[in-house]
Formats: C-alpha cells, sequence, structure tokens
C-alpha cells in the first residue's frame, strides 16, 4: 500500500485538494465570494460566486496556480475559535456565504483552516502541508443553487478528482471519457429516442417513438412476469385529496416534494407515491387470512418536486413512473414475501445483465411509528438477506419515514452504482389507515405491508440501461430489430417482400430502398444500432436467400424461414445478437 494511503484517505486527500483549488481562484479572481467544497464520491468540488464564463474559461490557469501552491508546501493549519472571533474573520474577509453558515452553527466554538493567505470555515481533516497533494485534476464546471435551493443565489461549481498515484488518477479519467461517450442524453438524441423539451417544462419527458417501444417492451416484460407472481395489476388517478395524503403522513414528512392545487376551495395534491391509492384498494372489502398475501402491482407515474440543479436527463426527473407494488400479507408471511421480492429484482438484474450491490437502510431521525415496529420491520429485511446468503452493508438512518428498507443499486458496464431496486417493510401505513385481515380465530387483525420496485423508476432504469449497452440494445429491446436494405433499384421490389414477411412475423423491420449509395445505407444503420441488417442484392434475388450483417460487422447469408426462426429465439430468449 503507498505510504500516503496509509496516513490518509481519499476523503481526506481530495478536501485538501479542494481547499488548494479555492486558494488558487482567489488568487486569480481576488473579488470571489466562496461557497462550499467537500469531498464527494470519486473527488471533491467547490462553488464560488463568479461569473461561470471567467472560471470556465481559466480552469488550466487555475491549475497551474494549484501546482504553485502544491511546491510551495504550505501548512494545513487549524485553529479553533469562538463564533464572534470566526464572524469577525470573515466580515474582513468579505465572505457572506461563510457568515450565513456561521449563523446556523450551535456550537460556540468552530474550526478554522489556513494554509498561506487563505482562510475557510471547517471542520477538517486535512493532510499536513499542500505538498503532499500530487495528482489531481480540474473536471468541469456547473451552476448550482446555494444550498441546493432554488431562490438562491447561483453559484458556479467546480468539479475535480485527486488520487494517490498517476495510475489511479489516469484510469478514472478514462473512465470519465468512457461515461461521456454513453451519456444517455447524447445517445438518446443521436437514436432518436426522447426528449426532456423545457418547452414542456424542467424534468419532464416525452418519448419519440422509439423511446416508446423500448418502453413498452420492458413494461410489458414485467407485465408478465408480475403476473407469473400472482400479482394483480391495478390503477389508481393522478391526483387525490390532500386529505388522504395527511393520513399516511406525507404533508408532515415529504411536503416539500409534492405539487398542491385548489379545487372548489379544496385541497388537491398530484401524487408522489401510489400506496394510498393501493391501500384505498386493500381496504374497499373485508379481507380474510385466506386471501393473504395479497399484491397490488401499478406501473404508476408520479410527480415530485425536485430542484433544477439535480434535475439529470433521464436519471433524476420531476415526472416519472415506478414498476410500484403493495404486498399485503400476514406478519408470519413477512420474511417468505420479503425473500421473493429479492429473488425478483436479482432475476430482473440478472435479465439486464446488471450487477449489484446491497444495503440495508434503517430508521432515520425523523419518523413515524413506534420503535418496536421498526425494529421488526428491520429484523425482518435482515433476516430474508441472511436466509438468501447474500452479502450486504448496512446504512444507518437512511430509510423512509414510515419504515426500513433493502436497496438494490444497479452495477453498469463502468462499475457504476444507481439507485434500483427497493423493498420496504411498512408495520405504520397499516396503522394510520387501519387496515386489518379477519385472522382464523375470526378476530381482526394489522396486515403488514411490503411497498417494492424490481427496476425503480422507468426512466431511470432506461437511462442507466442506455449507457450500460451503449445504446445496442439486445434484439427484443431494439425499437428496430431488422432494417431490409435494397442493394440497387431493381432490387427494391424484392426487399419490399422481405420486409412485409419480416413484419408479418410480428418482428419489428424497416425497409431502406433509397437510391443511395449501399456503404451510406450500412453505416447508417451502424449508427442506428440496429442488431440485424438485411442486404437485398442481385445474388440475394437469384439464389432467393438474405445476407444478414450483424451489428458486430459480421455477413452471414440465411434463407428467410431460417433467419426468422432465429431471431424469434433471440426475441424469445432475450438473447444479444
Amino acid at each position: 500500500m503507498d505510504e500516503g494511503k496509509e496516513k490518509y484517505s481519499l476523503d481526506i486527500l481530495r478536501h485538501s485538494t479542494a481547499h488548494i483549488m479555492a486558494q488558487a481562484v482567489k488568487r486569480i479572481f481576488p473579488q470571489v465570494k466562496l461557497g462550499i467544497g467537500p469531498s464527494i464520491k470519486d473527488g471533491f468540488y467547490y462553488d464560488f460566486d463568479l461569473e461561470g464564463d471567467l472560471l470556465s474559461k481559466n480552469l488550466s490557469r487555475i491549475e497551474e496556480e494549484m501546482e504553485k501552491i502544491i511546491k510551495e508546501n504550505l501548512p494545513f493549519k487549524r485553529r479553533v475559535v469562538d463564533k464572534r472571533e470566526a464572524e469577525r474573520v470573515f466580515k474582513k474577509r468579505e465572505e457572506p456565504y461563510k457568515l450565513e453558515i456561521l449563523n446556523q452553527i450551535k456550537d460556540d466554538k468552530v474550526s478554522l483552516y489556513q494554509q498561506g493567505e487563505f482562510v475557510d470555515l471547517c471542520r477538517g481533516p486535512h493532510l499536513k502541508e499542500t505538498g503532499e497533494v500530487k495528482f489531481f485534476r480540474l473536471l468541469s464546471l456547473a451552476g448550482s443553487y446555494w444550498r441546493g435551493k432554488e431562490g438562491n443565489p447561483m453559484l458556479s461549481r467546480i468539479y475535480g478528482t485527486s488520487f494517490f498515484n498517476e495510475e489511479e488518477l489516469n484510469k478514472y479519467l478514462k473512465q470519465i471519457e468512457e461515461a461521456k461517450k454513453r451519456d444517455h442524453r447524447k445517445i438518446g438524441k443521436d437514436l432518436d429516442l426522447f426528449t426532456a423539451s423545457s418547452k414542456l417544462g424542467k424534468g419532464l419527458v416525452i418519448y419519440y417513438p422509439k423511446g416508446a417501444t423500448i418502453r413498452e417492451a420492458i413494461e410489458s416484460f414485467e407485465k408478465e412476469e408480475h403476473f407469473k407472481r400472482g400479482y394483480q395489476l391495478v390503477r389508481t388517478p393522478h391526483l387525490s385529496r390532500a386529505e388522504l395524503w395527511k393520513t399516511s403522513g406525507h404533508l408532515d414528512f415529504y411536503r416539500k416534494n409534492m405539487y398542491f392545487f385548489s379545487l372548489n376551495k379544496e385541497d388537491y395534491v398530484v401524487k408522489p407515491m401510489n400506496c394510498p391509492g393501493h391501500i384505498l384498494i386493500y381496504k374497499s372489502k373485508i379481507r380474510s387470512y385466506k386471501d393473504l398475501p395479497i399484491k397490488y402491482f401499478e406501473l404508476g407515474t408520479v410527480y415530485r418536486r425536485e430542484d433544477s440543479g439535480v434535475l439529470h436527463g433521464l436519471l433524476r426527473v420531476r415526472g416519472f413512473t415506478q414498476d410500484d407494488a403493495h404486498i399485503f400479507c400476514m406478519p408470519s408471511q413477512l420474511v417468505e414475501e420479503v425473500r421473493k421480492v429479492i429473488k425478483f429484482a436479482l432475476f430482473m438484474m440478472d435479465t439486464f445483465h446488471l450487477g449489484y450491490k446491497i444495503t440495508l437502510s434503517t430508521r432515520p431521525e425523523e419518523y413515524i411509528g413506534s420503535l418496536a415496529h421498526w425494529e421488526r420491520a428491520t429484523e425482518s429485511l435482515r433476516r430474508a438477506l441472511k436466509e438468501e446468503g447474500l452479502p450486504f452493508e448496512t446504512a444507518e438512518g437512511e430509510g423512509a419515514f414510515y419504515g426500513p428498507k433493502i436497496d438494490i443499486q444497479m452495477e453498469d458496464t463502468l462499475g457504476r452504482l444507481w439507485q434500483g431496486p427497493t423493498i420496504q417493510v411498512d408495520f405504520n401505513l397499516p396503522e394510520r389507515f387501519d387496515l386489518n385481515y379477519i385472522a382464523s380465530d375470526g378476530e381482526k387483525k394489522r396486515v403488514v405491508m411490503i411497498h417494492r420496485v424490481v427496476l425503480g423508476t422507468i426512466e431511470r432504469f432506461l437511462g442507466v440501461l442506455i449507457e450500460h449497452l451503449e445504446g445496442a440494445f439486445p434484439p427484443w429491446l431494439s425499437p428496430v430489430q431488422v432494417k431490409v436494405i435494397s442493394v440497387t433499384e431493381k432490387t427494391a421490389s424484392f426487399a419490399r417482400d422481405i420486409n412485409k414477411c419480416i413484419r408479418e412475423e410480428g418482428i419489428r423491420s424497416e425497409l431502406d430502398v433509397r437510391n443511395e449509395m449501399l456503404g451510406y445505407k450500412i453505416r447508417e444503420g451502424q449508427f442506428e444500432k440496429i442488431p440485424y441488417m438485411l442486404i437485398i442484392g442481385k445474388k440475394e434475388v437469384e439464389k432467393g436467400l438474405i445476407t444478414v450483417r450483424k451489428r458486430d460487422g459480421e455477413n452471414v447469408q440465411f434463407k428467410l424461414k431460417d433467419f426468422i426462426t432465429m431471431i424469434k429465439s433471440k426475441i424469445k430468449n432475450k438473447e444479444n445478437i
């Protein structure tokens, strides 16, 4: 292990590099006002109140100044002072954002860190000296609302990263370049899949025909798999009375993420979740223990207020569809039902060739219900994971306000983790809505709820899948599975006949009989990442064969019926080309 790694963590290295960057910016632009600069996963950032163009045009200059500060080998000096002294320091330096942070700190004492002329309000820790930073790179610049809240000033955020050795830095930079190539927003535009139009509203997505076709394939597959497992399909409206959400607790714990409007002097909510609707279906009649478990499934579209600064293509939106289900069961059935959901979720990960990481998230600081219920719910999730023999980490305090949860993060080709399947055990909403069943002894008893998604939000999942596959969908998902291409006008009629036969077999096929060069048509099909291109020339017409050009460039000759048999098998078994 490197000596630096033995002494310090990457968080300390990156946090120290963020301070060096802020010092460099302050040297170049003395008028800049400082925001915050934490370490984050894979790097660090710092927020500056300065025109973005000034920073974006000077990133290389900032890096050069950072190199000078590193060569100066300035010690990081920690000083603990009372808040009044800290206020005097930052008033003199005209740092309004630091003063705002100070006003929110309850402790009488705070710590300041100084290297050279630069002073920051910071808990630390930091490296011993600036010279210990060796391998860093500034990566990008973005706008960010102060403290992440719309209505606050828009600051300029510089992102960077720092490593203990050059090899790790270069590996990460290559990964970034690969991620840029796979950016779902770029690929979505290239393949004509979707748009997040500002004319429609930020965080709202329009699907073009090809994008809608992919969604339909995923959703049809999901419905089929849910029916196999005993789920019943339901539908709930997009709007409901606010009173319903008061009962659920969302008005107290989730209000800032909800949309409200009034109708006939009564408050309504645009639904952020599907749970209350499913609860009303359960509550619509008396339920017996013989009926349980009851499993309601809905591809339910919900709307949540997200700050503009966090919106990102399909990965973070304001309107999205969840593959949402709620299981109502007896406490004695709980662990077994959780195990079934875990198996279902991992089956979905395997189908789409995604890796995964599992986390058990426990009770947050703000919650509803009794501690006894929380402990019982958490233990049920833990036991289910152990009985499945699955490794998992524990995230203390990261559960939902109504119950603990299992989070299954999806791992893509580049090793990145994305939020995906979630399984939550809930004793609390059944209490709030008085959800019961008639037990074998004839007595009313309280039901338990499991909230779960096995892909997550369809938007986020599709964004992850686009980047995971770099837009090269397997035939069963590809919006165009086959493109039939004529070589000349003389073979166009035969190409039309081939295309008609293929479409009649339920295969998504396009026809290209344009008077263009064959090489141009093939390159266009490759750009569109079509799994199979059927090249129809003079020899194919004479022999009654088709030449199939696969997406990977391989050419194979088939009889039409054999090709149809082959591709239908690939589609049915969800295989790649």
